[in-house]
């Protein structure tokens, strides 16, 4: 007979399953949601399976929502100009803190990664293609993150974009190579958006 598997552990297994959660932090939180009082624990499970069940992608822009279209792509006084491209949607929170961008954002869902069995065929920048043509964009930022794959992906949308007469642009190098934006301070990010540099096609 098995014997049963500790709950705490188990917990901890769950936990570092969670990007950027290590061994050690994992621990830290099972230990501390141990301590809650159990009716904040059971809140903190309905919240979770409450935005799973009531959140999805944006079907303009793939950001998440809980409506659609996302209060992005839904408020009129954001300018329908600029369009920022981004892996993820966690990445646009961490531009909108700056308080300097205004216009329309794009999430890829994704960035080139051989390693992972994703390449241009699996990005799908066919939406994102269809929004610029049949948009009135003057400007496109590239903001993916300053990775291998982010790099990657900025030069494949710079080349499949190339016939487009909008000006292109890329976060300045403010940001550390190999990290990501949601790691970096307001500074750092809002001096990167300022900074960036034109891409030539």
């Amino acid at each position: 007979m098995f014997e049963q598997a500790h709950p705490l552990n188990r917990l901890i297994e769950e936990l570092k399953k969670i990007p950027g959660i290590g061994a050690k932090s994992a621990q830290r939180i099972a230990f501390y949601l141990t301590t809650l009082p159990l009716e904040e624990v059971e809140g903190l499970a309905v919240a979770i399976k409450d935005a799973k069940k009531n959140t999805f992608y944006c079907s303009a822009c793939n950001s998440m929502t809980h409506v659609d279209p996302c209060e992005y792509c839904s408020d009129k006084s954001r300018s329908d100009e600029i369009l920022c491209v981004v892996e993820e949607p966690f990445n646009i929170s961490s531009i909108e803190k700056t308080g300097i961008f205004n216009g329309r954002y794009h999430v890829l869902l994704g960035t080139l990664s051989p390693l992972k069995g994703v390449g241009p065929d699996e990005l799908k920048t066919e939406k994102l293609v269809k929004r610029i043509k049949e948009g009135d964009f003057k400007e496109i930022i590239i903001a993916t993150n300053p990775t291998v794959e982010g790099e990657s992906t900025a030069h494949y949308i710079a080349r499949i974009l190339k016939d487009f007469s909008i000006k292109m642009t890329r976060l300045a190098m403010g940001l550390p190579v190999g990290s990501d934006i949601d790691y970096a301070d307001q500074v750092t990010i809002k001096k990167a958006v300022e900074g960036r540099t034109e891409i030539k096609k």
